[in-house]
């Protein structure tokens, strides 16, 4: 495998939150399984409870508009790690050893390339930090420790609430239990071990909650919902064109009451591993990132899950956006909402950018630096533009308009103005009136293909298609 250090070229910047000569700050990456923006409080749902999440929000900086780059969990997780996108790392869907063939989902086999891709954890390690992951992996090996994390807790076989079966470094074990609390109290007990150590530490929490099945969390987070019939969260007629999970629409309500259990759980997790660096003294020095590895759909458009909720996949908003949430007492602006379009292939950069670390040279990573977000200045040249992909769909979305591309420009194709249709229910494809932002954000998309390794977008692109 190549190391980080021998790929690093010219740094993205000075270090402009660091002091000094003073350490680099500890850094905690959380994230949650198909936890959308919407569901959180902080992003305005007023029906789930998530205060620890929103603690989070009010005292950091929160996107508003922050997306993942691909709506299902191994290619998503692999952005976030890697900063590259599916074209680039070679993991197009999520990874399993039983692929449906049809219509196609999943990916069996990591590609060979896979080992050599540099992560956030390389990088860091590289620089002293002591990495420790904890939770759900999914990106392949799970048994193996990995890119540069010395502290390895992962899952062996995924989705069990109770009683999971689990990897403590290579070794397998039958832990007894609620997963949740088991993922916490690994992250704690890896604080435990390095806090006396001079040098930082980077921590990966990766939670299943509010990942299915919704069976197994504790009783007391049923009991908060057991009255709730979710009439704001959007549920639409039942339409039968859901592939994976669409049983769950059988009783969408009583789904949605587990799901909205799952994630007060998690939220729950969230507020006491705050309370850890508070009591501790770590809070003030730790760089905290929370993410949702990718949108989930929960009824919204007669569909439960995400990407992969219908063929072809969707690009809806709930399944692209997630909470972004970045807090690092005084370095990062409190408080703060930013509405500026930012994708998970911008987090890499923007590390780098903050901790002082050069970037990998060979990535060709199409990420942008934040740091300035976060501080609250816009920088110079900034595009509000981002995009997305999964199997045989593309998608461009900028402040008011969103693209969808589906095989290669032949279609179905998608347009939605979002300022007069946020919850993308007319389809402007084929309106002569918008064919020039047709036209403009098709070019966009292409050229960004092109620019990042998809194969198909070298070729000529076709006038006349929508």
């Amino acid at each position: 495998m190549k190391t980080a250090a021998a790929l690093t070229g010219a740094a993205l910047g000075a270090p402009s939150l660091l002091r000094g000569r003073e350490r680099r700050p500890n850094v905690l990456l959380i994230i949650a399984d198909d936890l959308a923006a919407w569901m959180t409080g902080c992003y305005g749902n007023r029906v789930i409870w998530t205060p620890h999440i929103d603690r989070l929000a009010a005292g950091g900086t929160r996107f508003e508009n922050g997306f993942v780059c691909t709506p299902i969990c191994s290619p998503s997780r692999a952005t976030l790690m890697t900063g590259r996108i599916p074209p680039q790392t070679g993991i197009h869907d999520w990874l399993t050893p039983r692929p449906i063939a049809n219509p196609p989902q999943g990916q069996a086999r990591l590609p060979r390339s896979w080992r050599d891709e540099i992560f956030i954890s390389d990088l860091l390690k590289e620089e002293g930090y002591s990495c420790g992951y904890s939770g759900k992996w999914h990106l392949g090996e799970n048994g193996r420790p990995q890119h540069g994390y010395g502290f390895w807790y992962t899952q062996d076989r995924p989705n069990l609430n109770r009683n999971p079966n689990m990897f403590r470094g290579t070794e397998p074990v039958s832990e007894k239990g609620y997963i949740a609390d088991l993922i916490h109290q690994e992250g704690i007990r890896f604080l435990e071990q390095v806090r006396d150590r001079r040098e930082p530490w980077f921590l990966t929490l990766s939670h299943f909650n509010p990942h299915t099945p919704y069976a197994g969390h504790p009783q007391k987070y049923y009991d908060l919902y057991a009255q709730e019939d979710f009439e704001s969260v959007g549920f639409e007629p039942k339409r039968r064109d859901a592939l994976r999970e669409a049983e769950l629409m059988d009783d969408p309500v009583a789904n949605m009451r587990g799901a909205a259990a799952s994630t007060t759980a998690l939220d729950d997790r969230i507020g006491w591993m705050l309370d850890y660096l508070d009591d501790n003294g770590l809070a003030e020095n730790t760089l905290v990132l929370f993410v949702g590895d990718n949108g989930y759909l929960h009824g919204r458009h007669g569909l439960w899950s995400k990407g992969e909720a219908a063929w072809p996949p969707v690009m809806y908003e709930e399944v692209l956006q997630v909470p972004t949430l970045w807090r690092w007492p005084g370095r990062i602006e409190s408080g703060a909402v930013r509405r500026e379009l930012v994708s998970f292939y911008d987090i890499l950069p923007t590390l780098c950018d903050l901790l002082g670390i050069r970037l990998p040279r060979e990535g060709n990573y199409c990420g942008r630096r934040c740091g300035p977000l976060l501080r609250g200045r816009r920088p110079a040249g900034w595009v509000d533009r981002v995009y997305a992909y999964l199997g045989n769909t593309y998608c461009v979305r900028e402040p008011r308009y969103k693209y969808v591309m589906r095989n290669q420009g032949f279609g179905p194709n998608e347009l939605w103005d979002l300022a007069t249709d946020p919850t993308e229910h007319r389809n402007r494809i084929g309106d002569p009136a918008l064919a020039g932002v047709t036209d403009r954000l098709r070019g966009e998309l292409v050229t960004w293909l092109r620019r990042h390794g998809e194969k198909w977008a070298v070729l000529p692109f076709e006038k006349g298609r929508v």
